[in-house]
């Protein structure tokens, strides 16, 4: 299983760096910024903040979309709410 995360990891979002900020997030999921800080703040993706800044480790994007099939912490949201 840890094989196949690996290679998931690899081939999803290659375009973007190992650590995102929240335009590249808002690309990458195709969703407005401010949905994205919505989601920060609602705890649905982890996220790091850096002085005024997010930073969201891609890995925390990929768990968000349930990419390696496993639960994520507390029930799916929507990203239209």
């Amino acid at each position: 299983m840890e094989q196949l995360q690996r290679e998931l990891y690899k081939v999803m979002f290659k375009e973007y760096p190992d650590v995102l900020d929240v335009k590249q997030v808002s690309a990458a999921l195709d969703v407005s910024t401010k949905i994205v800080y919505r989601l920060l703040r609602d705890g649905a993706i982890s996220s790091l903040k850096i002085g005024r800044e997010f930073r969201v480790p891609k890995i925390a994007v990929m768990r968000y979309l349930n990419v390696f099939g496993c639960a994520a912490s507390g029930s799916p949201q929507s990203i239209s709410q």
